[in-house]
């Protein structure tokens, strides 16, 4: 961690995790949980300041991710991927020169690919609305439903730069307020056009609301196996359109849904158990009853084996 004693300075904080969940807990004042979906051993950094209204932080992640994610109320969050590709929001795949916006206290979906940066910056409504009005700008109010929105790439560059050069300042000399207003500017210049609504296919509210059903039911079942058959029943379609909207969606096939939520789910009760309890103990209860194949598909897709997690808990 890193901040200045001055009052009048930004506070900045950097940190390092080498879990995908701990990793999600290092943002200040937000509530997530992050699914780990590619293998490897993880690695994720977060550096972030705080303003006096705003929070700005820069999010790395080694591995691709699937992401529950909820602001904190009163609140807007613009996202810029420094790469659009691969990164979807609610199901939505990103595309040049889009950001990511969501009001705060509504939850939201992430699923985010290898070595993923982000820039992120969070206002207080009130703030955005007090500088709105001495502007005299007219604010476009689409970033309450649609979680994608257009912007100018020049735009998007100079926003990126701004946050790139308040976090990787060494003095943080210029006051808190200065910073903030300079930042302000920026964001009115992305929220103040008018933009139309992305065009979705006639097909993503019925895949949508197909791969949320299966989560919720997954979310009851997860301790025991759940069969493509009864996925199938559950919704009311074929395993193809069960597959077409998971990767749609998702990007990933139901399959593989069901078995890295499972995965993730048994390397957070890991982490969280205290003794007596074991690996074999924790891995039975969510029904991995295979425990040499159990071992061999944890430690492929976390790099260390369940004894080695256990152990970093204990």
């Amino acid at each position: 961690m890193s901040t200045l004693d001055s009052p009048f300075a930004p506070k900045r904080c950097t940190q390092e995790a080498f879990d995908a969940d701990e990793h999600a807990q290092n943002l200040t004042r937000w509530q997530q949980e992050y699914d780990q979906l590619s293998p490897g051993s993880f690695y994720g950094r977060l550096d972030e300041v705080a303003l006096e209204t705003m929070q700005v932080f820069k999010e790395h992640t080694g591995q691709a991710l699937r992401q529950q994610c909820r602001v904190w109320p009163d609140s807007l969050w613009i996202g810029i991927p420094a790469n659009q590709q691969g990164s979807r929001i609610n199901g939505q795949a990103l595309t040049a020169s889009e950001v990511m916006c969501r009001p705060g206290g509504r939850d939201f979906e992430l699923v985010t690919p290898e070595k993923f940066d982000i820039y992120g910056l969070v206002i207080q409504l009130p703030a955005l609305s007090a500088a709105a009005e001495r502007q005299g700008v007219s604010l476009d109010t689409h970033w309450h439903a649609m979680p994608r929105r257009q912007a100018a790439h020049e735009t998007l560059y100079a926003v990126s730069f701004l946050i790139e050069r308040l976090l990787a300042s060494q003095t943080l000399a210029i006051a808190s307020h200065i910073h903030q207003d300079i930042l302000l500017m920026a964001l009115m210049e992305l929220l103040q056009v008018e933009q139309p609504h992305a065009v979705l296919p006639p097909s993503y509210a019925h895949r949508k609301e197909v791969v949320d059903r299966v989560k919720r039911y997954v979310d009851e079942h997860l301790d025991g196996p759940v069969t493509m058959e009864e996925l199938c029943q559950l919704t009311h379609v074929s395993r193809r359109t069960l597959q077409y909207s998971f990767t749609a969606i998702l990007g990933i096939s139901p399959l593989q849904f069901l078995r890295l939520t499972r995965l993730n789910r048994v390397r957070r009760a890991l982490r969280a158990a205290s003794p007596p309890q074991s690996v074999t103990e924790i891995a039975t209860y969510w029904g991995f009853w295979h425990l040499g194949q159990f071992a061999h598909d944890y430690k492929q897709q976390f790099g260390e084996c369940p004894s080695q997690t256990l152990n970093v808990s204990a």
